[in-house]
């Protein structure tokens, strides 16, 4: 399980090939060449699952200056919705992107206002937390209009946000346009890049200047990524299912406040406790109560920060009031974590409440709506009275090893060589794909590449997942599996 440990433990060889050391990279593309995989392919193939978390570019600006046009421009495709009246965008929506041979995400914002009410204002804060979250960010001006008051708020908020900021002047169709962008260095953020985003025009040279705002690797925001930092730990979930209590009870003492009523919590509340000889990084989020963009006011900036704090964390604790039936919302909230790529566990709280005919059905939901997940440790608590309270943090550290588990390539392809002799893919228009290789690229949580000879299907990749936690554990943790299709021989590479 080690031998993709450097001898001077230096973790740069694992950033350029993923989990590979070298000599376990050079044996993989020497076989991938035997397979007649073209090698930058194949590179491209690890370095894309290795990598982790991508950098992020937020696009904002007032309503219809055209982000989505320009979101569209650079994902090379047109996905974002763009209609020529303000305010189509509302949602944060995340594309992937490459410039460059660099990758990174784009998310397009909806627009944003100052002074606004109701649905405006929800626009208005989903774009306030893309640019906290971002790496870096576009600030989208009509060329033509010029900087509006608005525009000089934003100017405002970008300032205070302190994140690099690439100013697009849109709407420059022409030379003539460029004497209107020229106006727009007043706005104090540097040089104007006069664009077209409907026709192309100044897109190339704003990427480049964007490649040089972005960082090669992102933030590596959690706790683990600071050699003996404590780990971080989110504990999220509906309003009023107990998950102040529950840091109440780990901590020994009232650390945060407590109240039967729904919302207490708004902030997320970070404390550190000593369990088992080991300092962990708690943090309390606020209660999610529906889809963001259905929430107003101080619940909608509540919702937005627990989704920040489960991106900073490395396990999601997900409390269940077992006491209740498990709802669409819980189950989001599970989906919300997994999709973060965070180690999981689920406590079932209120369990000292349940009578038997209560717990025959709790059991039956489970299986059927939250089967997707069975993976994830259980443990089944109350947080009133400590009940089972000592077997958390076993669950949490079983979850992060699950998290942290690496497959030597050697051994993974004796097992897929297995697997696919004793369950072939099904026959599909004649032909049977195979897998032929694969590797684990990355870990945190597990990323595997496996390369075919044709379409693997969802459920075969499914199987292969399911096979993958029976052999090899991953307790705890969501896996990302990639498949690259091996190009027939002579095809020309695009």
């Amino acid at each position: 399980m080690n031998d993709d440990i450097q001898p001077d433990g230096s973790a740069e060889h694992e950033y350029e090939h993923g989990a590979l050391g070298d000599a376990e990279y050079a044996e993989f593309m020497e076989l991938a060449a035997e397979e007649g995989f073209d090698l930058e392919d194949v590179e491209g193939a690890i370095e894309e699952a290795g990598h982790g978390p991508l950098p992020v570019l937020a696009v904002v600006g007032r309503p219809n200056v055209g982000k989505s046009t320009l979101v569209n421009r650079i994902i090379g495709r047109r996905e974002a919705v763009v209609e020529d009246k303000p305010g189509v965008t509302r949602d944060r929506v995340t594309y992937e992107a490459e410039w460059a041979g660099r990758r990174f995400k784009v998310v397009d914002t909806g627009g944003w206002e100052q002074d606004v009410l109701g649905i405006d204002a929800s626009v208005a804060a989903q774009a306030e937390y893309a640019i906290e979250a971002a790496d870096a960010v576009v600030f989208v001006v009509d060329a033509k209009v010029g900087a509006t008051d608005t525009d000089e708020a934003v100017v405002r908020l970008l300032r205070k946000a302190g994140k690099p900021v690439v100013l697009c002047a849109n709407k420059v169709d022409g030379p003539s346009g460029e004497a209107d962008a020229a106006y727009l260095w007043s706005l104090g953020l540097g040089e104007p890049h006069p664009v077209s985003a409907l026709h192309g025009r100044g897109t190339g040279d704003m990427l480049d200047r964007v490649l040089e705002a972005l960082p090669e690797a992102p933030r590596q925001s959690f706790g683990g990524a600071a050699i003996g930092g404590p780990r971080r730990i989110a504990l999220i979930g509906r309003p009023n299912v107990g998950k102040s209590s529950l840091l109440n009870k780990v901590a020994g003492e009232e650390r945060v406040v407590v109240n039967e009523l729904a919302g207490t919590t708004r902030d997320p509340v970070d404390e550190l406790i000593e369990l088992g000889g080991t300092t962990w990084k708690f943090v309390d989020t606020a209660g999610i109560r529906k889809r963001v963009h259905l929430q107003q006011g101080a619940d909608y900036y509540a919702s937005l920060r627990t989704a920040a704090a489960v991106e900073k964390a490395e396990v999601a604790v997900v409390l269940i009031d077992a006491s209740e039936s498990i709802s669409v919302q819980d189950q989001r909230i599970v989906t919300m974590a997994v999709e973060a790529g965070r180690a999981l566990v689920i406590a079932y709280n209120k369990w000292d409440t349940l009578d038997e005919e209560r717990r025959y059905y709790l059991e039956r939901e489970i299986e059927t709506e939250l089967g997707q997940v069975a993976w994830a440790p259980r443990v089944n608590v109350s947080a009133h009275t400590g009940r089972h309270m000592e077997k958390l943090v076993p669950a949490i550290e079983t979850a992060l090893a699950g998290w942290e588990t690496r497959v030597p390539t050697g051994r993974l392809n004796a097992f897929l060589g297995e697997l696919v002799a004793a369950h072939p893919h099904p026959i599909r228009g004649g032909k049977q794909p195979r897998i032929l290789f694969g590797t684990q690229a990355g870990t945190k949580p597990p990323r595997f590449v496996l390369f075919a000879s044709g379409f693997i299907e969802a459920g075969y990749r499914r199987f292969i997942e399911r096979r993958l936690r029976e052999e090899f554990g991953f307790e705890g943790t969501p896996i990302h599996i990639s498949v690259r299709v091996r190009e027939k021989r002579g095809a020309k590479k695009k």
